[in-house]
């Protein structure tokens, strides 16, 4: 049996931030993001999804009823695509 950790196919809102982030930042920098940046309460169960300036690796991150849980995929030859960052 293989079991594998994913989020709740109930999971209604997925956020995309658009610019790159230094990949150093762990759950609570990512978490600081979503509350600073987005003006979101990252305990509220959306799945928040970040990548480097690169566009080689993504970090997801959602709340889980005891903790958060952190997703980290890096590619190899290729890149993700990903929409423009906004202009400030």
């Amino acid at each position: 049996m293989t079991c594998i950790m994913r989020p709740s196919l109930e999971l209604s809102e997925v956020y995309i931030y658009r610019q790159a982030i230094d990949f150093r930042k762990s759950h609570r920098g990512l978490a600081a993001i979503v509350e600073t940046e987005l003006g979101h309460n990252p305990f509220d169960g959306g799945l928040y999804v970040f990548t480097n300036k690169h566009h080689t690796k993504i970090k997801c991150l959602f709340w889980e009823n005891t903790g958060f849980v952190l997703y980290y995929k890096a590619l190899v030859e290729d890149r993700f695509k990903w929409p423009k960052g906004v202009r400030l």
